[in-house]
């Protein structure tokens, strides 16, 4: 690699700090840090004191610039600069290693970035046909753009997205099959003798509140305020009376009970 300028550019008196550094393309400071550490000295002086760069120091300070440029570190910079052509290469060869997986680490990084991106749009990494298949043909692919119309904006879409972003669709089968067995043990106690309030209920309601916290993080405030919007949304209610009947009215006291026994009252409770 040849440098432009990098022995025509010093006269025979040598050039001062602003000179090197403008035919290198460093700022002074960089020259004086270089000087400071021992990296890259001026082998003269001017009858004032001041630094002068021989044709010799300046073709080092532009290895030295190659270096730094490629991402050498500045410690490893001078033992390259000094070591004989074996070491140097096999130095060389190191830092060459140490890149591309910097480089691979970057692209799986800009590949993490893909995902969360494209999960904050959708909500669920999965083709329409995938959502259909793990998740039942009652299942709408629709409904995820319908709740980020609804919620794209809260700090709850974004934790849903963010955890979204990391799931296979066999984590997603594995989800669907505890949500599913869920639903069964929830309408069977709404239509069975379990009393919101008893420690059965509770446990249900417990673990209802640990399913929603799959997507987001679920305070007993927070999951007393969605009970609320299981009676008095149409299509919430309708969800849950079809799972089982009674179950939207049933699974509201459950989470209003439980929430009561964990020091949170229901009539004050809000979105947190």
């Amino acid at each position: 690699m040849t440098y432009p300028g990098s022995h025509d550019a010093v006269p025979p008196d040598g050039l001062t700090v602003g000179g090197a550094a403008s035919v290198v393309g460093v700022t002074v400071r960089t020259l004086h840090h270089w000087d400071e550490t021992g990296l890259a000295r001026p082998s003269g002086r001017t009858s004032g004191g001041h630094r002068l760069y021989d044709a010799a120091d300046v073709a080092r300070l532009h290895r030295v610039r190659l270096y730094r440029d490629l991402g050498v570190p500045l410690t490893d910079i001078a033992a390259l600069l000094d070591a004989p052509a074996d070491d140097a290469e096999l130095s060389l060869r190191t830092q060459r290693d140490q890149v591309r997986e910097r480089i691979q680490q970057l692209e799986r990084s800009a590949e993490a970035l893909d995902r969360l991106i494209e999960a904050r749009r959708s909500g669920i990494l999965l083709s329409p046909e995938e959502q259909v298949a793990i998740f039942g043909q009652d299942w709408r692919p629709s409904w995820q753009a319908g709740a980020r119309e609804r919620w794209g904006d809260t700090l709850q879409w974004a934790q849903h997205a963010e955890r979204s972003a990391g799931r296979s669709a066999e984590d997603w089968r594995r989800i669907s099959k505890d949500v599913e067995a869920l639903h069964t043990d929830l309408a069977e106690a709404a239509r069975g003798s379990v009393r919101p309030g008893s420690a059965e209920a509770n446990a249900l309601a417990e673990r209802h509140r640990a399913s929603l916290g799959s997507s987001f993080d679920c305070t007993h405030s927070m999951h007393i305020c969605l009970g609320r919007t299981y009676v008095t949304d149409p299509g919430f209610r309708a969800f849950h009376d079809d799972l089982g009947p009674g179950l939207a009215d049933w699974l509201k006291e459950a989470i209003d009970a439980n929430a009561r026994s964990h020091g949170v009252d229901p009539e004050t409770a809000t979105w947190e």
